[in-house]
């Protein structure tokens, strides 16, 4: 459990059309999280940018695009994303992994 104090933020830069094992790389990434105990992760769909090949993406209302920006955000202590680090370098391809410091508070329940 995600406790106050000193953690990481970790964000994830992908495309949607990227798949993993035939898999959307978010989806697979989402349920490695999940399965690895994360505290919580939010996935967002960008409605346009571009990347390393700097091709421009856009969502228009007569075109889908299948390579708009996906972004999977967490925030976690330094440990725990230290621990998954390997595995997520293996699931994101193409992507790109964002770290930084933080600070959050965890409001006592009750």
């Amino acid at each position: 459990m995600l406790q106050s104090g000193k953690a990481v933020k970790v964000s994830i830069y992908l495309s949607d059309g990227a798949k993993h094992h035939g898999v959307p790389v978010y989806s697979s990434i989402l349920d490695f999280l999940f399965h690895s105990g994360i505290a919580g992760a939010t996935v967002l769909k960008g409605v346009a940018g571009f990347g390393m090949a700097h091709r421009i993406h856009s969502a228009h209302i007569l075109e889908i695009s299948d390579h708009l920006p996906i972004k999977i955000e967490f925030i976690e202590s330094r440990e725990k994303v230290e621990a998954i680090l390997p595995e997520l370098e293996k699931r994101i391809g193409s992507g790109l992994i964002e770290m930084q410091e933080t600070m959050v508070i965890v409001p006592a329940k009750g």
